[in-house]
């Protein structure tokens, strides 16, 4: 049988690799990456840093184009769903052409697999006969609130995990809410008497960080945001919105 390994590997400090990563990295025969394009070489070179640290010769490295997403369709969830069947199709010749049986293929999967990615999504869309294994990894999440040094959770409260995109439509529904990219800041209208814990570039060189009443420092993530864009071309961000004891 042909094996996979989904492997998480952090939001972007090699040292976020776990020891069970670093095992499923040596264990790989061939490993897939997709290249997201010039502008995110970096993200292509985390991934060939830690296969040349942690692989074990011989391997081979395949590699594909990332399908191009069609972001102005007024349909969004249409679109997501095409560009992830078109994603699972790479997977599919991955999986029917480059790997022999008996041996193993890994995916290396920025942060972790089971938070806000596609990849395992689109695994179920594969026809092919194959298993396949899930490492977790350290996911931004994890490491926004490691840096801002906040918990999570409060006692007795729920936390809602959303995007930009859906906190601009419904507002924040919860006193914790933990928004993955926001391309038009949508934090700025979740109403007085939030803090926001902002980051982008976790765990990377580049990495930026702000804090503070959500008036008073939504300016300044707004410019530093345009900034860090313009410059490299991309950029992922993620935050915790968290309102205020005594306000609302």
């Amino acid at each position: 049988m042909k094996r996979l390994s989904i492997i998480g590997i952090g939001a972007g400090d090699p040292d976020h690799l776990t020891f069970q990563a670093a095992k499923a990295i040596a264990a790989a025969d061939v490993f897939l990456l997709v290249d997201k394009g010039e502008a995110k070489h970096d993200l292509a070179g985390l991934r060939h840093d830690l296969i040349a640290a942690h692989g074990r010769h011989p391997y081979r490295i395949v590699e594909a184009r990332d399908p191009e997403r069609d972001r102005d369709a007024a349909a969004y969830t249409a679109a997501v769903e095409d560009w992830r069947s078109r994603r699972a199709r790479i997977y599919e010749s991955f999986v029917r052409d480059e790997l022999d049986d008996g041996q193993t293929g890994a995916l290396l999967v920025w942060g972790d697999p089971g938070v806000y990615d596609s990849t395992l999504a689109a695994l179920d869309e594969i026809d092919a006969e194959f298993e396949y294994e899930v490492i977790p990894g350290i996911s931004s999440v994890s490491v926004l609130t490691a840096r801002h040094r906040v918990g999570l959770t409060r006692v007795g409260r729920p936390v809602h995990l959303t995007t930009g995109r859906r906190l601009a439509a419904e507002g924040a529904t919860a006193d914790d809410v933990l928004v993955m990219l926001d391309a038009h800041c949508s934090f700025a209208g979740a109403g007085d008497g939030f803090h926001i814990y902002w980051g982008a570039y976790l765990g990377t060189p580049d990495e930026i960080l702000i804090s503070g009443p959500v008036e008073e420092v939504a300016d300044e993530i707004r410019a530093a945001r345009a900034e860090a864009r313009a410059r490299k071309g991309w950029i992922m961000d993620t935050y915790l919105l968290r309102r205020v004891a005594g306000s609302g």
